[in-house]
């Protein structure tokens, strides 16, 4: 592997990563990014224990982390509160053809299908925003595979960033360091850019120590170079681009051009009683459960669920028709509200280790709370995420609807032993729902493959706090892809239905499903699945 090492980039390295060497294709991207964005230092990182102590231990002594002494090595961050979610409409694809983003270059009303932007309009965006963009601070230099390291169904990116909250929340959710650079080699990888957009110094305090620029943010994918670009946002998947950015946006770009799905959905494992186990990919909209049904604790007798991941499967047929799926993450970035021991025992024994929390609130006893949670003991005086005084009573929340807990997904107690085999798992069933209130059936079957398709295709869902919508607006989700796939939805379509035309493929069955039915006697909802002991 041609190399050099970090040492030519004037690298003052937070470890010993100045002993790590480069590709040479990696040292060109830095050394051309940090000649734009001009950092005080250049960071490699390693991944290692040591570094993320260190790491965590810089946003404790800028006011930005808060050690939570109530667990084990656990964390709190909250944000400035304009930037808690993903930002879809500030979120573009771009391509030289705008046919390629948008049916037939028409987008029926904005947050329908992707926002398109054309290469001179971005470069200029991008020239507006980034010049000297990081002057003051640190850009922290992340090598990650996506996917088990070497696996044929992996990708390999390198994000730049100058937010120490994203470098550490990227060694959660992603594999990274040396292991990933001996992989790489000099073949090609995705290129990450990212930048709270606020160089040093401010022009004013930062909101909660939280540095961001809400006014000029722009998360932008050029699928055709494998590039990611954003700026202005510190936050979940406006900024660890290994997740939303590249495994679903340009992760289904790719998934086309080479035969493959990029897909929102968890995958689990159920064995019966009769010891027969069979592998399900569920593609539901953001905060509509995939965690809880991923983490699923069975009540019914001799049933065993094991989870391989809540949130994105990228699945490929294999050589004898199999579909077969992997993780690409290697962490949890779940939606807090909602989780508690009566709704995922499981996602409560994971969390509260090696974890960081954002926009939860906070016990004066050391640990956190949100909505959902068993409530702690009376003398314990708990603090909102805005950093009010709060009781039952209040009138906000006391969490966030889309604050989030970070956790190494190996601390899942119930995770699949194959969960990171480099050939994937074999899925045998595709689920796929939403929040519908009336109207959809608990559970039914597609006749075939396109039909599956079709229910896919016409899914819709109610709006959630992950993003910026507000209200409980109906909107039309398909695959649960609508902000995230990362071309033509039309061609995405076609993209599925044409895996049914190759005889050799063992195709899974379709199922749609509907837990959020609400009874228009008591206008409350029901967890059919929980009610009904379904779970």
């Amino acid at each position: 592997m041609a190399a050099t090492t970090v040492r030519t980039l004037s690298v003052v390295p937070a470890t010993k990563a100045n002993t790590l060497e480069l590709p040479k294709k990696v040292v060109g991207f830095v050394e051309e990014c940090a000649g734009l964005c001009n950092p005080k230092d250049i960071h490699v990182c390693d991944g290692s224990e040591r570094e993320h102590h260190k790491l965590m231990g810089i946003m404790e002594a800028q006011g930005l982390a808060h050690p939570l002494p109530k667990y084990e090595n656990c964390w709190l961050v909250n944000t400035d509160p304009a930037d808690v979610a993903r930002v879809e409409s500030r979120t573009y694809i771009s391509t030289r053809n705008q046919h390629d983003v948008v049916p037939k270059g028409t987008n029926p009303h904005k947050g329908a299908l992707p926002n398109w932007m054309s290469p001179k309009q971005l470069d200029q965006e991008l020239t507006d925003r980034f010049p000297r963009t990081m002057e003051g601070r640190t850009m922290y230099v992340i090598p990650f595979s996506m996917g088990p390291v070497g696996s044929r169904l992996s990708k390999i990116g390198v994000q730049l960033t100058d937010s120490p909250y994203v470098a550490a929340s990227m060694r959660i959710m992603t594999r990274i360091g040396t292991e990933v650079l001996h992989a790489l080699g000099d073949d090609d990888f995705v290129r990450c850019l990212h930048s709270v957009g606020q160089p040093l110094p401010m022009a004013k305090p930062a909101v909660n120590n939280w540095p961001c620029n809400p006014a000029e943010t722009i998360i932008t994918h050029r699928p055709e170079t494998n590039e990611i670009i954003s700026y202005g946002s510190g936050y979940g998947g406006n900024s660890i681009l290994g997740k939303k950015c590249l495994a679903l946006r340009l992760g289904s770009y790719m998934a086309r051009k080479e035969g493959w799905l990029a897909e929102h959905m968890l995958i689990l494992g159920i064995t019966n009683p009769q010891g027969v186990k069979r592998y399900i990919a569920a593609a539901f909209p953001s905060a509509c459960g995939k965690t809880n049904l991923a983490m699923m604790t069975p009540e019914l007798p001799g049933y065993k669920v094991e989870c391989v991941g809540d949130d994105i499967a990228w699945m490929r047929f294999d050589e004898n028709g199999q579909l077969r799926a992997i993780n690409p993450e290697n962490g949890f970035f779940g939606v807090a509200p909602g989780t508690g021991t009566k709704t995922n025992p499981v996602a409560m024994q994971t969390v509260f280790k090696n974890s960081v929390f954002t926009n939860v609130a906070y016990t004066n006893d050391g640990g956190v709370y949100w909505e959902g949670m068993d409530k702690p003991n009376a003398n314990v005086k708990i603090t909102s995420w805005m950093g009010k005084s709060w009781t039952p009573e209040s009138s906000e929340p006391a969490a966030h609807p889309n604050s989030r807990f970070c956790s190494p997904a190996s601390q899942c107690p119930i995770l699949d032993p194959a969960w990171e085999d480099p050939k994937g798992v074999p899925i045998d069933a595709i689920l796929f729902g939403g929040r519908r209130p009336e109207g959809v059936p608990l559970v039914y079957e597609a006749f075939d493959w396109n039909h599956g398709v079709f229910m896919g295709a016409s899914m819709r869902s109610e709006a959630t706090a992950a993003a910026e919508f507000k209200g409980k607006m109906v909107m039309h989700d398909p695959f649960a892809m609508r902000p995230f796939v990362g071309y033509n939805i039309g061609q995405y379509f076609n993209h599925w239905l044409s895996f049914a035309a190759n005889p050799n493929h063992k195709l899974p069955r379709m199922f749609h499903v509907n837990w959020f039915r609400k009874d228009a006697q008591v206008l409350k909802s029901r967890n059919y699945i929980s009610e009904k002991k379904f779970s």
